[in-house]
């Protein structure tokens, strides 16, 4: 096949883009803005590839997505173009509007009228994946699991403009007959995670001797999937989910904020030991506005109807996690005058 990936420069599309190339020899078309999370050393690996082509686009430019569709003639598209960070929707909602609403408009008219223009085999064989988050469904309380069916109810900016994204995806194909599934994911992590983030940000800042930052009291729970068995959920439910689906990716790996950031700490502690414990860097800040207690995704339907597993739990994942950003100096050194901080932080609020 020849898949077009929005967004494959980014932490998660970078890890499709690897995994469709290297592991299952498709052609890729990896389209991408390039904004500050947007990182061609993460492609390293495929670069130089015959498989693989980068264009430099955004997908708000609608004669830009049209040009790109022609040229390239892609049997599928699977789409994670995002701006993603909740803390950066706080204080900088419009580039949210106009990448995750806007430009999934745009990018679902190219794909259709791309589309329409297919003769009929290769008209039924396409198919547009629309890549979304467990943020959609809201906050859970102590118990439950958000499953497909759970009434969307986003409390940020950047959950209100997927969910937002998630609607236009699926009137598309109610209205338009496009072949469009949806996937909601939970939280991500592994290698080439820009390191503004939870789990980046905390082994790097502890490597640094500098403080690990934790909102409130470090209790709010997410579910946290390894990205690599997240690249795997995305091709099975591009290749093989039912149209006008929607499908749960979860790890099954319910943890505290503060439990992961000190399991970061306890391996540190053993695989680079210093002569204090981590876990002394741990500093509370103010709560983020907004910020959902728990997220926990069922993830059966998946599972079951397209056979699915995790091959990592959170324990597997946090230590190959870990040691990969030990190893790989070369490619967060150079962010990390980008991300010293939380973006988006509030201070004082």
């Amino acid at each position: 096949m020849k898949i077009i990936v929005t967004g494959g420069a980014g932490f998660i599309g970078s890890a499709v883009c690897r995994y469709l190339v290297k592991d299952l020899g498709h052609q890729v078309v990896n389209l991408d803005k390039l904004t500050y999370a947007g990182n061609l050393a993460s492609l390293k690996e495929i670069e130089d590839s015959p498989l693989y082509t980068f264009e430099k686009a955004d997908i708000c430019d609608r004669a830009a997505l049209d040009e790109i569709f022609a040229k390239h003639q892609p049997d599928a598209v699977m789409h994670l173009a995002a701006e993603s960070h909740v803390d950066r929707s706080i204080t900088a909602a419009g580039d949210f509007i106009q990448t995750n609403i806007v430009g999934t408009y745009q990018l679902l008219e190219a794909a259709r009228a791309y589309w329409m223009g297919l003769n009929e085999a290769d008209k039924a064989a396409f198919r547009f994946l629309h890549v979304s988050t467990d943020e959609v469904y809201g906050s859970l309380g102590a118990d439950g699991l958000f499953t497909e069916t759970t009434p969307y109810d986003p409390s940020s900016p950047y959950s209100a403009s997927k969910a937002s994204a998630d609607h236009l995806a699926n009137a598309w194909h109610e209205t338009y007959g496009l072949p469009v599934v949806i996937s909601n994911c939970s939280n991500n992590y592994g290698p080439y995670h820009f390191p503004e983030k939870l789990i980046p940000l905390v082994i790097l800042n502890a490597l640094d001797g500098a403080p690990l930052p934790i909102y409130g009291d470090g209790s709010n729970v997410r579910d946290w999937l390894f990205v690599e068995d997240h690249a795997r959920a995305l091709y099975t439910i591009m290749a093989k989910g039912r149209l006008g689906q929607k499908y749960n990716v979860g790890g099954r790996n319910e943890r505290t904020n503060l439990h992961v950031v000190k399991t970061i700490c306890t391996v540190l502690d053993e695989i680079r030991p210093k002569n204090k414990p981590y876990a002394e860097q741990i500093t509370f800040v103010t709560d983020r506005p907004g910020h959902d207690a728990r997220y926990a995704i069922d993830a059966t339907k998946l599972e079951d109807e397209l056979g699915w597993r995790a091959g990592d739990n959170f324990e597997t994942g946090i230590r190959k996690t870990i040691q990969w950003y030990l190893d790989n100096e070369w490619w967060w050194g150079p962010l990390r005058e980008v991300a010293q901080e939380r973006r988006g932080l509030l201070k004082g609020k």
